[in-house]
């Protein structure tokens, strides 16, 4: 039972989400499996195996989210944007993916799941031009740093936005070859239950 093994985690990992909470992440885990049969939205085929790789794996960084305004860049089907904004209702998340398929499963999400906080935009990400700078740059598919902060840099809030990455390995040498401009202020060693993988959060600013 899904709901059940969901349940489970979040109780293990002392996070406090509701039962509507609960049935909304598995209301999407669901979605995503139904549609990843015809998109091939994600290599992970097994719903059990998508609660603790996708939907813990997004929620363990959320206690670390601060500020309001959050973009997912490189979202995919929604990860982790979708699952934060459901435990997160009060913050705003932009998903952003380049892949019209992507974005139509998302956009289908937002409206079975009702999800007012969210708003799924098809563009690629140096060409994306927000209406207000991000608190936070959320990224779990960026191939490197390098590459996340060179093509997020005009996202970024100035005076308080983080680049936040979500990493497996602790990534020393992007870290040592990071620009000039940005610095890492912050590493989080993430503990996901059930997941025998290491994962970290990276958090990034410009520098004053």
């Amino acid at each position: 039972m899904l709901t059940d093994k969901l349940k489970t985690l979040i109780k293990e990992a002392q996070l406090q989400l509701t039962d509507q909470q609960v049935k909304l992440l598995i209301d999407y885990v669901e979605l995503l499996n139904k549609w990843n049969k015809a998109y091939n939205l994600t290599s992970i085929r097994d719903p059990q195996d998508m609660i603790i790789k996708h939907i813990m794996d997004s929620l363990m960084i959320g206690p670390l989210l601060e500020g309001q305004h959050f973009i997912d860049v490189g979202t995919g089907p929604g990860l982790p944007g979708i699952p934060l904004a459901i435990a997160y209702p009060d913050k705003e998340f932009i998903l952003l993916d380049s892949l019209g398929k992507r974005i139509t499963f998302l956009k289908q999400v937002t409206y079975q799941l009702s999800l007012k906080n969210v708003t799924a935009i098809q563009s690629r990400v140096e060409k994306y031009q927000p209406e207000k700078p991000f608190d936070g740059i959320l990224s779990r598919a960026f191939s490197s740093l390098n590459d996340m902060v060179t093509w997020c840099d005009h996202l970024v809030s100035k005076d308080h936005g983080k680049f936040l990455a979500l990493k497996g390995q602790f990534p020393t040498d992007e870290i040592e070859n990071l620009p000039s401009h940005v610095e890492m202020i912050k590493s989080h060693t993430i503990i996901v239950p059930q997941l025998n993988a290491e994962r970290h959060l990276i958090e990034l600013v410009k520098k004053q």
